[in-house]
C-alpha cells in the first residue's frame, strides 16, 4: 500500500528573513525550516529490557544514528551505529539487552538489510545484505534471547521464506520455505511459525494454523470487507491465547482473545466509533493489559486492573497524548512520548511503582517556547451523509477567542494523507506547524477509505479513487469556505503518495477549485502504478488494489483505471503545480512523475519538478527535506500570499535537481545556478 511519506526531523537555525504579505504586525517570528525539518537533537527513547540502558536516535556527524547511555546518565551516551550517509530510523533491542539491531536500505529502495551491534565489543555485523531482497523481522522474544525469526525474499522476490537467525554466529537456519504463497506469518514465543496468512480468490484472507510438523489447517477466513480491519495481534508467551483485531459480525474492529485449545473467542475491548488500534501487553507473558482506540483523539482503556491506575495517572499528569515507547521486562519502567500538539514532542521516563514522570529530553529543543499552533478536531458531513473526522490547525494569534475558528478568513492548505488506507490523527504535526507559522490554516481530512473508523467507512472508498473519495475533499473545502476559515480563491491542495495523487486529481478533475497544488511522490496513471509495484506486493494485490481500486489485468479494468487517472486529463490543468519525486521509490516509481511532466511540457503547461537521486517514497535525509520545504514554501507564498523564508543555504548537501520550472519559485533560479 501507499503510505504517508517520511517527513519530520530537525536541526539548527537560519537567518530570519523579510516577510511577504504578513497578515498582521503581531505575526510571530518565522521559525527556521531547519528547526522543524532538520535532524532532531534526540528522539525515540527506548529502554533496554533489563532496564539498565537507554537507546535513542541522535545525529552523528549530521546523520541520525543510535546512541546508548546508562539509564540516568545521558551525558555518558555514545554512538553505537556508524551510518555516514542515510539516517537510521528503525532500531530495537535484543531480548538479552546485549545488542542493538537496526534496518537500513540504500537510497530509499526499501530493500531492508538487518545490522546488529554487540554493545560490549562494538562489533557490527551485517546479518543480511542483499541488493534486490529485503528482510522482515518476525519475532524477538525473551524466551529465546540469542535468536530471532526473520523473513527474506532472496529466493523468490514475491515471497518471504522464514529463517531462524543466531545473533552470535550470524548463522541462518531455514524454518519454512514459503512455497504455499503466504503473505505473512505469525510466530509463537519459541520462534515456531504458528500461523500463516494467505490471500484467497475474491480478495479475502485465510489464516492457517500449523501443527508441530508444520502442516497447515485452515483456522479462520476473513472476507474482503474485513481484510483491512481484521488480523492477528499477537499471542501469549505460553501459546494458550491468540489475540485478534476483528471486525467480522461488527463494524469497528474489536480486540478479541481466542482460547487456542477450544478456539472460543471472547471480546475484551471495542469502541463504537473507532477500531481498536494499539495494545499494551506484559513483556514477559504477552497478556494484553490495555488497548487504545482513536476517533477524534486516542484513548487508552485498561483490561483488568493491572494498568488501571497507570492510565488514570498518565491521563491526568501527561497533559497531552501519551504513548508507551518501551518497557523494561519487570514493567517497572516505561519510556513514553508525550504529545501536547503546540509543543515539540518530548520523551519521558515513567516509574510505575512510584507514579513518577521524569523528562528525558525534547526532540526539538529549538522549538521550545516558540509560538506553535493548536489543532482542533472537527467532524464534517459529506454530501451523501458520511461523517469525516478532520483536524484544523490555525496560525498562532489568528483565533483570539480560541473557538477553533480564525478571526477572519485565511489562506488554507488542504493536506491530504497518504495510504489511502491510513489516517490523520490529533497531535503535533511538523507540516501543520510550518504552514501555520507561515500564515496558513491547514485542514487534514480523513476521507472515506481511511482506516481506523470501522470497515463501512474504509469500504466506502472501494473503487472511488477520483470519485467519492475526492468528493469528500471538495466537501471539506466547501465546509471551510462556508465556515469563513478561508475563501474560495485561497485554497491549495498538498500531499504525498495518495495525497500526491489527490493533488493531481484536484488540479485535473476539479481544475477551478484549488489555487495551486504540491504533489510529493504521487501516481499519475493508476495502470502503470499498479503494474510497477514491487514483487513482494503481489501476494496481497487481489484483496487491496484489484478489488478496491481497479484491475489492470483486463480491458474493462484498464479503461476504468485510466478514467480515474490524472494523466488522461492533463489538458485540464489551469493552476500552478509543484512535483517532488524520489528516484529510487519502489512504490510510486519515478515514471509516474516523469510521464506527467512530459505531457505537461508537450502542452506547454508550466510545472515545477524536483527530483531527488538518493531518495525513495519520501525524503529521509534532512538536507533533502529542508531543500524540498524551501522550494514548497516559496511556491506557496507566490500562490497564496503567505510568508516565506528565503532558500538561503537549504540546498547545501541535497541531491535535489530542479528539472523544470526554476522560474516559478522565488530565488530558486539563483540557487540552482550556484
Amino acid at each position: 500500500m501507499l503510505r504517508p511519506i517520511l517527513i519530520a526531523l530537525a536541526a539548527a537555525g537560519a537567518t530570519l528573513p523579510p516577510m511577504l504579505d504578513a497578515q498582521s504586525t503581531a505575526a510571530p517570528d518565522l521559525i527556521p525550516r531547519k528547526s522543524i525539518f532538520g535532524n532532531p537533537t534526540r528522539a525515540s527513547a527506548t529502554i533496554s529490557p533489563d532496564g539498565r540502558q537507554l537507546a535513542f536516535l541522535a545525529p552523528r556527524d549530521g546523520v541520525l544514528n543510535v546512541w546508548v547511555a546508562p539509564l540516568g546518565a545521558l551525558d555518558q551516551a555514545k554512538p553505537v551505529t556508524h551510518d555516514k550517509v542515510r539516517p537510521v530510523f528503525r532500531f530495537f533491542w535484543t531480548a538479552d539487552s546485549t545488542r542493538i539491531l537496526y534496518l537500513q536500505d540504500k537510497g530509499g529502495n526499501e530493500n531492508w538489510a538487518l545490522v546488529g551491534v554487540e554493545l560490549a565489543s562494538g562489533k557490527e555485523t551485517a546479518y543480511t545484505n542483499f541488493d534486490k531482497a529485503q528482510v522482515r523481522v518476525l519475532s524477538v522474544t525473551p524466551k529465546v534471547p540469542g535468536e530471532i525469526l526473520i523473513g527474506i525474499n532472496n529466493r523468490n522476490p514475491q515471497l518471504h521464506d522464514v529463517y531462524r537467525l543466531d545473533l552470535g554466529s550470524g548463522k541462518m537456519t531455514l524454518v519454512r520455505q514459503n512455497d504455499e504463497g503466504y503473505s505473512g506469518f505469525a510466530p509463537d514465543w519459541n520462534l515456531n511459525v504458528a500461523f500463516g496468512i494467505r490471500q484467497t480468490p475474491g480478495g479475502g484472507v485465510a489464516i492457517d494454523r500449523f501443527d508441530t510438523a508444520g502442516k497447515p489447517k485452515q483456522f479462520a477466513t476473513i472476507p474482503l470487507d474485513d481484510n483491512f480491519t481484521t488480523g492477528i495481534a499477537g499471542m501469549t508467551a505460553d501459546g494458550s491465547t491468540l489475540y485478534m483485531e476483528d471486525s467480522r459480525e461488527r463494524d469497528t474492529a474489536a480486540l478479541v482473545a481466542i482460547d487456542l485449545a477450544t478456539e472460543k473467542a471472547t471480546v475484551i475491548g471495542q469502541h463504537p466509533k473507532a477500531d481498536v488500534g494499539g495494545v499494551l501487553r506484559d513483556p514477559l507473558t504477552g497478556v494484553v493489559e490495555a488497548y487504545s482506540a482513536n476517533y477524534l483523539r486516542n484513548e487508552w482503556t485498561p483490561v483488568g486492573d493491572t494498568l488501571k491506575d497507570d492510565i488514570a495517572f498518565l491521563n491526568r499528569e501527561a497533559r497531552g497524548e501519551w504513548n508507551v515507547v518501551s518497557s523494561s521486562n519487570d514493567k517497572r519502567l516505561w519510556t513514553l512520548s508525550i504529545d501536547r500538539v503546540n509543543e515539540p514532542i518530548a520523551f519521558w521516563l515513567y516509574d510505575r511503582p512510584a507514579k513518577k514522570l521524569t523528562k528525558l529530553f525534547t526532540a526539538r529543543p529549538d522549538l521550545e517556547g516558540k509560538p506553535l499552533a493548536s489543532m482542533h478536531p472537527v467532524e464534517i458531513r459529506t454530501r451523501d451523509g458520511l461523517t469525516l473526522v478532520a483536524y484544523l490547525s490555525l496560525p498562532p494569534g489568528s483565533d483570539r477567542d480560541n473557538d477553533g475558528r480564525p478571526d477572519g478568513p485565511l489562506p488554507l492548505v488542504l493536506n491530504v494523507h497518504g495510504g489511502p488506507w491510513a489516517r490523520d490523527s490529533f497531535g503535533y504535526h511538523p507540516e501543520s506547524q510550518w504552514l501555520a507559522n507561515r500564515g496558513y490554516a491547514t485542514l487534514q481530512v480523513n476521507y472515506r477509505g481511511s482506516t481506523g473508523f470501522g470497515k463501512k467507512f474504509t469500504n466506502a472508498g472501494n473503487r472511488e479513487f477520483a470519485g467519492r473519495m475526492h468528493d469528500d475533499l471538495i466537501d471539506a473545502v466547501n465546509w471551510a469556505i462556508d465556515a469563513r476559515i478561508t475563501t474560495k480563491d485561497k485554497v491549495a491542495i498538498y500531499g504525498g503518495s495518495y495525497g500526491g495523487y489527490a493533488t493531481l486529481t484536484g488540479l485535473t478533475f476539479t481544475p477551478e477549485v484549488f489555487a495551486c497544488g504540491v504533489d510529493i511522490v504521487g501516481p499519475s496513471n493508476l495502470v502503470t502504478l499498479i503494474e510497477s509495484f514491487p514483487a513482494y506486493w503481489q501476494p496481497f494485490l487481489e484483496g487491496s488494489w484489484y478489488k478496491r481500486v481497479g484491475d489492470p489485468r483486463n480491458d474493462e479494468g484498464r479503461k476504468f483505471l485510466l478514467s480515474r487517472s490524472p494523466i488522461t486529463r492533463v489538458d485540464q490543468i489551469r493552476r500552478p503545480l509543484l512535483i517532488a519525486q524520489g528516484a529510487n521509490d519502489p512504490r510510486v516509481v519515478q515514471k509516474e512523475s516523469d510521464q506527467l511532466v512530459a505531457e505537461m511540457k508537450a502542452r506547454k503547461i508550466p510545472v515545477t519538478y524536483v527530483l531527488y537521486a538518493d531518495e525513495g517514497h519520501g525524503f529521509a535525509r534532512p538536507e533533502n527535506r529542508t531543500s524540498f520545504y524551501a522550494v514548497t514554501e516559496g511556491f506557496l507564498a507566490k500562490c497564496l500570499g503567505g510568508r516565506f523564508e528565503p532558500i538561503g543555504s537549504d540546498f547545501k548537501g541535497s541531491s535535489a535537481k530542479v528539472l523544470e520550472g526554476v522560474q516559478n519559485v522565488p530565488g530558486l533560479a539563483d540557487v540552482t545556478r550556484s
